[in-house]
C-alpha cells in the first residue's frame, strides 16, 4: 500500500512539473490565439488560429507592419488582433487634413478591413504595455497555413 502511495505521489509530481513548464511556455514564450471578427480580413478570418510569440512584446521590439494581439483599450477583458501602423513619433493621417502624432510609449493599431474595424481611429494611440504578443503564423485552417511576419 505504501509503495502505491509513493508511486501516485511521483506521478502527481510529474504532472505538476509539466503544468509549470506549459504555463511558463504559454505565458512567456508564445501561445495559440483564436481570432474572431472581420477586422483583419482578408489577412486573418474569424476562427483562424494563430501562433504568437511574447518575446518581442516584452522587449518592445514591435515593428511597423507586425500583427499583434493586445488588450482592448476600451474593454480590458477583450483581446484585439490588429496591425501596427504607427510607432512612437510617427505622424498618422486621419481624414483629409487631420494628423495625429503617436506619443512616446504608444503605437497606432488598425485592422486590415478598414471599413469594419474598431481600432486606433476610434480609441486613439494604444499604450505599448497593452500589447501581449506578435503573430508569427496562421496554423488553422491547415489549408491556409501562412507566415505573418514581415
Amino acid at each position: 500500500m505504501r509503495g502505491l502511495f509513493w508511486k501516485a505521489m511521483g506521478s502527481v509530481g510529474y504532472v505538476i512539473q509539466y503544468a509549470c513548464v506549459a504555463h511558463c511556455t504559454f505565458e512567456y514564450l508564445g501561445d495559440f490565439v483564436l481570432c474572431s471578427g472581420p477586422s483583419m480580413e482578408p489577412t486573418i478570418y474569424s476562427d483562424d488560429i494563430l501562433l504568437t510569440e511574447h518575446i518581442s512584446a516584452r522587449m518592445n521590439r514591435i515593428d511597423r507592419g507586425n500583427i499583434v494581439i493586445a488588450k482592448c483599450p476600451s474593454n480590458p477583458k477583450q483581446n484585439i488582433c490588429k496591425r501596427v501602423v504607427g510607432l512612437p513619433g510617427d505622424k498618422i493621417r486621419i481624414g483629409f487634413n487631420n494628423y495625429e502624432i503617436v506619443p512616446r510609449g504608444h503605437v497606432w493599431l488598425e485592422g486590415d478591413n478598414s471599413g469594419n474595424s474598431s481600432d486606433s481611429r476610434n480609441y486613439g494611440p494604444v499604450p505599448q504595455g497593452l500589447i501581449r504578443s506578435r503573430a508569427v503564423c496562421r496554423v488553422w485552417p491547415l489549408k491556409d497555413i501562412k507566415l505573418l511576419t514581415n
